[in-house]
């Protein structure tokens, strides 16, 4: 009786996760030979391939560009009709082959050779050809792929993927790249967003609400009103913060207080709120709002000086959340 699906798709994700485990005593001298030899190289990281492993490398380079490790991908095939021009006297190769027997990996590896660069084989055969003739060697050996047949590159292409991010994260490590690093890279995106923006980038597209303490109800109700953002500041002659007033605020009071002609903004503000300085990274200000549990922040000078208004929503809208 054939497998259900689910038992199919488990016994795959076990039997690869078996195999990226397996990795861990390859993690050797060659290893550490290899992240040196890179981190160390004056030029970039050439990576290369034919058919599964030609793809794992473009993803490798991928990585290993978005961490700090100058690389770049030539397909083993296109390297013999011309691409090796790709490659410079200070470059280190990175060849990625499970049998390392490929006809094309034959004809590339005697021509690196020549160039004098150092050849890093990433290999799952270390009687190939390839392991044979490169200066280091990455062992990606597999138990057995998880194709039922053991042909389709599954484990293999796996091991590959995890050993390449092995050796970009210790790369990250030695260049000691950090989180605003990162961010440079990746300016367009939600984790760069994370890094690099701030609250000055998204207060200022918001109106800015503001009462005098001695403002009456009706001109608090209309300002929060207008402003559509939930709440206002309360300032001084000086425009210094002094204390805030949500929509929340005006309706508990509305609760409680039968004479409202006399109300001013004094009578229903919180003294002292939150602010925050428009420096500020954008996510620590959603970190802010939610330890606070509240959905707005003043916007203020290290001296106290009211600028805007940050709301949830700005985060939001931006993906910081």
């Amino acid at each position: 009786m054939k497998q259900s699906i689910k038992q199919v798709a488990s016994r795959t994700i076990q039997v690869e996760a078996a195999s990226v485990a397996g990795l861990e005593q390859f993690i050797d001298d060659n290893f550490e030979h290899a992240v040196k030899t890179v981190h160390e190289c004056r030029g970039r990281l050439v990576v290369s391939g034919i058919g599964k492993s030609a793809i794992v490398g473009q993803k490798i380079v991928a990585t290993l560009n978005s961490t700090g490790t100058p690389a770049l991908f030539m397909h083993a095939a296109d390297a013999i009709h011309g691409d090796l021009g790709m490659i410079q006297q200070h470059d280190v190769v990175l060849i990625i082959s499970k049998s390392g027997e490929s006809p094309e990996i034959k004809v590339l590896v005697p021509l690196i050779k020549n160039f004098s660069n150092t050849l890093i084989a990433m290999v799952g055969n270390l009687n190939s050809f390839l392991a044979k003739n490169a200066s280091i060697v990455l062992n990606t050996t597999v138990n057995k792929e998880a194709c039922p047949h053991n042909l389709a590159p599954t484990s293999s292409t796996t091991a590959q993927m995890v050993m390449g991010d092995a050796l970009a994260i210790c790369l990250m490590e030695l260049n000691n790249f950090t989180g605003t690093d990162f961010a440079k890279y990746h300016p367009g995106g939600n984790l760069g967003k994370r890094m690099y923006l701030r609250v000055e980038d998204l207060y200022v597209n918001n109106s800015k609400p503001k009462v005098l303490p001695t403002a009456l109800l009706k001109e608090v109700i209309l300002t929060i009103s207008q402003s559509r953002l939930g709440t206002t500041a309360v300032v001084d002659e000086r425009d210094s913060v002094i204390g805030v007033i949500t929509d929340g605020d005006v309706r508990r009071m509305l609760e409680n207080i039968e004479d409202l002609h006399s109300v001013r903004a004094s009578d229903i503000q919180t003294l002292h709120p939150r602010t925050i300085q428009p420096d500020v990274l954008a996510v620590d200000a959603f970190d802010m709002l939610r330890k606070h549990d509240i959905s707005a922040l003043i916007v203020a000078d290290p001296d106290g000086k009211y600028l805007g208004i940050l709301h949830l929503h700005d985060l939001v809208k931006e993906g910081i959340i």
